[in-house]
């Protein structure tokens, strides 16, 4: 089953200085954290933010060339995690055509923002996404660093994303 979900914000993770996405779900019931490289944080803050630069970065190019062949992003769906990696695709429609694109989140995310697309989630990726697998062995030491991890995570608020909440 898929959810549809909404970029919460923006943070860090506080072991790695990675990039982290949260989506929440549109009753705020669940969160999915998703590590994202710079580049694509900066181009989701951007959109949140509403900033325009004098030249059009890689995601507004991208939405600028679908409007110009009169494509639209109907929706993306984040649909699969492996290996610690997720998957997901941008659903395009053009003159009653649907068209699927493999596509890696973050640049999925950052694109549905800019064509206002909706974003779902299979219910089993935010399941799988609890189990995360860190990369951090689990020795005592470790296992602490592993569950206050996963209670960070899961106790993010509104507030603890600043200018970038939505």
């Amino acid at each position: 089953m898929l959810i549809e979900m909404k970029v919460s914000g923006l943070t860090i993770d506080p072991i790695t200085n990675t990039p982290i996405v949260i989506l929440k779900d549109m009753q705020e019931n669940k969160a999915i954290p998703i590590w994202i490289g710079l580049f694509e944080a900066s181009a989701i803050a951007t959109e949140l933010e509403k900033i325009v630069f004098s030249r059009p970065m890689t995601h507004d190019l991208f939405n600028e060339c679908l409007k110009t062949l009169n494509a639209t992003v109907s929706k993306i769906e984040i649909g699969d995690i492996r290996n610690n990696t997720f998957y997901a695709n941008i659903y395009l429609t053009r003159e009653g055509q649907s068209f699927t694109v493999d596509a890696r989140p973050s640049d999925a995310i950052a694109l549905a923002l800019r064509a206002h697309a909706p974003i779902f989630v299979d219910e089993n990726v935010i399941e799988k996404s609890r189990n995360i697998d860190f990369g951090i062995k689990i020795t005592d030491l470790d296992k602490l660093k592993e569950d206050k991890i996963k209670e960070f995570l899961e106790n993010l608020s509104a507030e603890d994303f600043g200018k970038y909440k939505m």
